[in-house]
């Protein structure tokens, strides 16, 4: 009986595995170690890969394929003075093997020399009959020195010469993309498809590029050849459903995302952009059933928890919202959007101690907009914590300079503290800057702004303006 090419790999392995429990020394041949060696590596079990070398250069001491791996282990693990020595020896035995090449280049790209090793990819293209896996390689050190527009020639180089590596496909349209070239992306996309008129990806990739012009009706004829040419291409199924939603053809974005759902196992995108269209036809219970499969399948999508508390928070069901808010918090504790939400909805329920640590923790968590801090401000004055308002002004007025909104606040505050030059110094500050925001003091600090002085600082700037 002859045994498969599997089958070999199999016994080879299993006598090599019982070689090491036994500490019996069994002879393998150069291309059995090989193949030992490789399926290690590919499953990532570095130390059997080692073993597998150390015996197999044992047995076979001038195998340059061995010493090869030996190299891409020790580059692995960061060894690369090692590695580029014993490069060095099989380079001036074996000049044309390409592999010499390539591994000398893993060591500069690791010693962030791309160019030099763009230089060594380029030798190794001279002595390859794989010039698809060289100009791929030759393109990820492009886009490791950022020059997009070589990385983007050396991935079409690539898939010239394998019309089926989708991987260099993608990544041509990634440098399309950051180099913000859609038409010729389109271009280059219609003439690939000339040649291969069946291709899924392609069809997805141009429907994308038509989706992001807006293009919306070339975009949805390409996610329908996408179908034809793989009527199980989840990916063209959800990006078709986007582009009727933009349409407004809800009901059949529905059907698209309920078809991935069927295909395969559920997903929290498509959950959501149902619940969205649902309730976009004024199906609110089936858009709540919706939004709650899409937590209930990922609870770490902050989008799923966003809708269903907007939701409530559009039907004026403001405990509901904070009852979901909640949930997501205790999820995730550090996600801005929910601590925004969070503030916002206790400060229509006049939950106004809630709603300012809702606006603090949004503020420490990154959230520097104007309109959070002014938020923040307010309920701290009406609480009565002028102090802590004035400081969190301050620190506004660092990352917006010049808003009158402040510097009028801040105006209101520092005669709230009987601290009259820094009053003064931020009312007139606010009233250079824009000099209609005055309002503010007299709507928040109506007090103040009946003072004679103040009322004679904001009329005189009135009437020079």
């Amino acid at each position: 009986m002859q045994l498969s090419h599997n089958d070999e790999n199999n016994f080879s392995l299993t006598r090599f595995e019982s070689m090491l429990k036994t500490n019996d020394v069994l002879f393998f041949d150069s291309n059995e170690f090989e193949n030992i060696i490789n399926y290690y590596l590919e499953n990532g079990k570095i130390a059997l890969a080692k073993k597998a070398v150390k015996l197999g250069l044992a047995q076979h001491p001038s195998s340059t394929n061995l010493k090869l791996f030996k190299v891409e282990i020790l580059v692995f693990e960061d060894k690369l003075d090692l590695a580029d020595g014993l490069l060095s020896e099989l380079q001036d035995l074996e000049s044309s093997n390409e592999e010499i090449y390539i591994q000398k280049a893993q060591i500069f790209s690791k010693r962030d020399e791309h160019l030099k090793a763009i230089q060594m990819l380029e030798m190794a293209l001279e002595n390859t009959l794989d010039e698809a896996d060289v100009y791929s390689l030759i393109g990820m050190e492009y886009l490791f020195l950022e020059d997009f527009e070589k990385a983007k020639f050396s991935f079409m180089k690539c898939l010239e010469a394998d019309e089926e590596d989708y991987s260099a496909l993608y990544n041509i349209m990634y440098c399309f993309d950051f180099l913000d070239q859609k038409e010729e992306a389109i271009d280059y996309l219609n003439m690939y498809l000339d040649k291969n008129p069946y291709c899924e990806v392609a069809w997805h990739q141009i429907g994308k590029q038509y989706f992001d012009l807006k293009d919306y009706e070339k975009a949805l004829s390409a996610f329908d050849f996408a179908i034809i040419s793989d009527d199980i291409f989840i990916g063209a199924y959800l990006e078709k459903g986007k582009v009727l939603e933009k349409l407004g053809r809800y009901n059949e974005a529905i059907e698209n995302y309920k078809i991935t759902l069927e295909l395969d196992d559920p997903t929290s995108f498509a959950y959501l952009r149902i619940g969205k269209c649902f309730e976009k036809l004024g199906l609110d219970d089936l858009a709540l059933k919706h939004y709650k499969q899409c937590v209930h399948e990922d609870p770490l999508l902050d989008k799923g928890w966003i809708a269903i508390t907007d939701f409530y928070i559009r039907n004026k069901n403001f405990q509901k919202a904070l009852y979901y808010i909640n949930k997501a918090i205790s999820i995730d504790e550090d996600n801005v959007l929910y601590w925004k939400r969070y503030a916002k909805i206790n400060n229509r329920l006049k939950l106004y101690e809630e709603a300012e640590i809702g606006y603090k923790k949004s503020l420490e968590l990154g959230n520097y907009e104007l309109e959070t801090w002014i938020k923040r401000c307010d309920i701290l004055t009406d609480l009565g914590e002028f102090e802590i308002a004035v400081k969190n002004l301050n620190q506004a007025l660092e990352f917006h300079p010049d808003s009158a909104e402040v510097e009028f606040r801040l105006a209101g505050l520092y005669f709230k503290l009987n601290e009259g030059d820094k009053a003064y110094y931020h009312l007139n500050n606010g009233l250079k800057i824009d000099a209609e925001y005055y309002i503010i003091i007299e709507e928040i600090f109506p007090q103040i702004f009946q003072r004679k002085s103040v009322k004679e600082i904001i009329n005189s700037f009135i009437k020079l303006s």
